[in-house]
């Protein structure tokens, strides 16, 4: 299939344009501007990011750019306090399941790239994907993001068919209860085939928003190649009526202060254009090596650990309404630092292989079939047990985007920092599941301490009493109970 020519009318509406909305020598000017900020312009800017309101991007350049130890701990500490206050200490699961490696692109840095002969091919059939997920089920997943490489293959129907699957699946302890999906830039037509089978989370990641970068490592002569067809692909999805949009850039492409603005600016974008309502999640992946990729090995920006801790930071407090994602990409050392000050979603028990679920225990276990490689590949059970020793509550809810609460509705909700109240009571109810159903008896006991602590904190409130009966209820044998 001939994407360039399936697209084209599509692609002429973005080449008439003038400009879109990331300039590049905007950016660069803010960023040098605010070279070396002072202790008075660093806390200013924090004083504003209290009110937990979304920050201008001369606001954001100002926390990019200062290096002053004393007020970056300050940058730390009210990250923290806005996430906690925001979403609560609570950290939602999830796992990908890769659909296929199959690839028309030829990203430089991507495992998938068409011209890369280490990978072997496979799309997985429908009958594969019901084994995958049934896998995942039993170890207790109860959300998936679906991950798609551009091919004939993986055409609109085909997705929609994968969503309606995995769905379908049912066993005795649980069922994937929202759906994800990761692909590449669609149609307004083609986003309403996916709204139709119930899809959640639209995501759609820019993976550098600087220009001429794009430009280099994208190929032209492929669909990846138009850089405004991927920059407004969200605007198209809110367009569809698939208003719960995931966005994100994968780190060490380009100077990483120049793609948190751009983070930034999109946001700035679709709120302006969609009546507040921005992106649900943003991801900020580093790259990690993929086999026959040698650019993924030596990135020309890669990120340090202590750049990366201080870019999440920024980027709660510049957008702290956002749901923001730490993936398995990074190391188990670096996700427990970075989750209690930015982080309100990790995936957990990771397998990126096509199939790899039904034929591995372990991540980076098939490298022929994996985009990249995977940091952190403990098992679901291990990461449960370390997010309850931190003192935070395993969520596996689902509940907002089965009752509608996503797009405007999620946004009012966040912003007035009243998400959390929905949300805690619903992680209490899928970790107890969890802890019933699947978990080990370690964690089952460390479990049962954060139930016991998060349960007392609610003594008093009128949804107490609701809490303790549904608990009662799963106990009993009951599943899926949400406020």
């Amino acid at each position: 299939m001939n994407f360039l020519k399936k697209y084209q009318k599509e692609f002429e509406a973005y080449d008439r344009l003038d400009h879109d909305f990331i300039d590049d020598d905007k950016i660069w000017s803010q960023l040098n501007k605010w070279q070396n900020p002072s202790q008075a312009d660093v806390r200013l800017v924090l004083k504003k990011a209290e009110e937990c309101v979304r920050l201008e991007p001369e606001e954001t350049a100002i926390l990019l750019q200062n290096q002053d130890e004393g007020t970056i701990q300050e940058m730390y500490e009210l990250a923290r306090q806005l996430k906690e206050e925001v979403y609560g200490d609570r950290i939602v699961f999830f796992a990908p399941l890769y659909i296929s490696d199959e690839c028309a692109n030829n990203c430089l840095y991507c495992g998938f790239r068409s011209s890369n002969k280490a990978i072997r091919r496979k799309t997985l059939s429908l009958d594969e994907i019901e084994q995958e997920v049934r896998i995942m089920i039993e170890e207790g997943q109860k959300r998936t993001v679906l991950v798609y490489g551009e091919s004939p293959k993986t055409h609109i129907d085909f997705m929609c068919e994968t969503v309606k699957k995995v769905y379908s699946v049912k066993t005795e302890h649980g069922e994937i209860r929202r759906a994800n999906i990761n692909c590449a830039p669609l149609t307004v037509e083609e986003l309403k085939k996916l709204k139709e089978v119930g899809i959640g989370t639209f995501q759609v990641f820019q993976e550098t928003y600087h220009h001429d970068t794009y430009r280099r490592v994208h190929p032209q002569g492929t669909i990846k190649g138009h850089y405004r067809w991927r920059l407004y692909c969200m605007d198209r999805a809110q367009q569809a009526g698939v208003d719960d949009n995931g966005i994100g850039v994968l780190f060490g492409l380009y100077d990483w202060r120049f793609e948190v603005m751009g983070l930034l600016y999109h946001t700035i974008h679709l709120e302006e254009t969609f009546n507040g309502v921005g992106p649900h999640t943003i991801s900020f992946p580093r790259i990690t090596p993929a086999i026959g990729t040698p650019y993924s090995e030596h990135p020309e920006y890669a990120v340090s650990d202590r750049d990366f801790k201080k870019l999440v930071a920024v980027l709660r407090l510049s957008v702290p309404y956002t749901g923001m994602i730490c993936t398995a990409r990074e190391p188990e050392a670096v996700r427990r630092q970075v989750i209690p000050f930015g982080v309100s979603q990790i995936d957990a028990g990771t397998r990126i292989g096509v199939g790899a679920y039904a034929k591995s225990q372990s991540a980076n276990a098939m490298p022929e079939h994996e985009q990249f490689s995977i940091g952190d590949d403990r098992s679901l059970d291990g990461v449960v047990k370390q997010i309850c020793d931190m003192q935070c509550i395993p969520s596996f809810c689902t509940a907002c985007y089965r009752a509608g609460r996503t797009g405007e509705h999620f946004m009012k909700v966040a912003k007035s920092r009243f998400v959390h109240n929905f949300c805690i009571p619903n992680a209490i109810f899928t970790l107890k599941e969890y802890l019933l159903d699947y978990a080990s008896d370690e964690t089952r006991t460390k479990g049962e301490n954060i139930l016991r602590q998060h349960v007392e904190q609610f003594q008093g409130d009128p949804v107490y009493g609701t809490i303790l009966g549904n608990l009662k209820r799963i106990e009993n044998g009951e599943r899926d109970l949400r406020l």
